[in-house]
């Protein structure tokens, strides 16, 4: 039996871990957020550890505002950087399972073929340079059966994100210009959040080791707009323009695709393709709608 604090638990990644929940009779989850714990304060989330006997931590806590954190450098930090010192260290002196969630932000996006796990990491903005600082604390410190898992263009029927604004917009507007020369690919929470689960006992290494997860393929923002209109059944006209016709406060990689070669063969499993997951999602928001949930 393993006691799992999840962190960020009202966050996407951690809603659709609690989502799963009844699927892992096994473990024990303790879901917090920051009303119920302050994980920047580390004498705050060492008396929590210890209280509730916690064996494993998923740290899906993040600061995500990519734009605002430009402003925001402090409170970036503090999330994305300082908690994450707070939980290598009781990790690696408790002994306890650490898997970490960073991002593609990592890298500047200058690539021409997927990023793989030792490509050298240039972040080009605040919230990249802090979830960087966050990896090379964790790497520092070094715990014992802990992994950073990256991870790219996450959505979910949770939160804030490009799929629910695009439902929300495509509702309310004609025509939609999205950007069409950057490249990635989508990741539906619920797939990374399947996965984690099913890696976290299988965890078992000396050195922490990062992995990348998104779902299968390739696209660019144009084409996932397109995508999630088709399968929604909206007329939206999506018009395809080009970054400088669309400015934001934070530089976003031109090219962020993620190599999952290793993760699939360390822990044997398939990801799904980027555009079914898309619509199991979609499905999933539909039957939430039907039910009144």
């Amino acid at each position: 039996m393993y006691n799992i604090l999840v962190t960020g638990a009202n966050g996407q990644l951690g809603s659709e871990i609690r989502d799963l929940e009844a699927d892992y009779p096994n473990y024990n989850f303790i879901f917090t957020d920051r009303e119920e714990l302050d994980i920047t304060k580390h004498k705050a989330v060492e008396n929590f550890i210890e209280v509730n006997i916690i064996t494993a931590i998923i740290n899906c806590a993040a600061y995500t505002a990519v734009d605002k954190a430009e402003e925001q450098f402090e409170i970036a930090n503090e999330i994305n950087h300082l908690a994450v010192d707070n939980f290598a260290r009781i990790a690696e002196e408790s002994n306890i399972k650490l898997i970490h969630i960073s991002t593609d932000y990592v890298f500047d996006g200058t690539a021409h073929k997927p990023y793989t796990e030792t490509d050298m990491p240039n972040p080009q903005s605040v919230y990249g340079k802090t979830k960087l600082a966050g990896e090379t604390v964790m790497l520092t410190i070094n715990p014992l059966n802990s992994v950073i898992i990256r991870t790219s263009w996450v959505y979910s029927n949770y939160g804030n994100n490009f799929v629910k604004t695009m439902l929300r917009l495509g509702k309310e507007r004609d025509q939609l210009n999205v950007v069409a020369d950057q490249i990635g690919t989508p990741t539906y929470a619920g797939d990374l959040a399947q996965a984690i689960l099913e890696i976290l006992p299988k965890i078992f290494n000396e050195k922490v080791e990062i992995f990348h997860f998104s779902n299968e393929g390739v696209c660019s923002w144009y084409d996932f707009a397109k995508a999630i209109f088709e399968l929604e059944g909206l007329s939206t006209k999506v018009n395809p323009i080009e970054t400088w016709q669309y400015p934001t406060s934070a530089q976003r990689p031109f090219y962020s695709v993620l190599n999952k070669t290793s993760i699939k063969e360390r822990y044997q499993f398939e990801i799904p393709y980027w555009k079914e997951s898309l619509m199991l999602s979609l499905i999933v928001k539909f039957h939430k709608v039907v039910n009144g949930s």
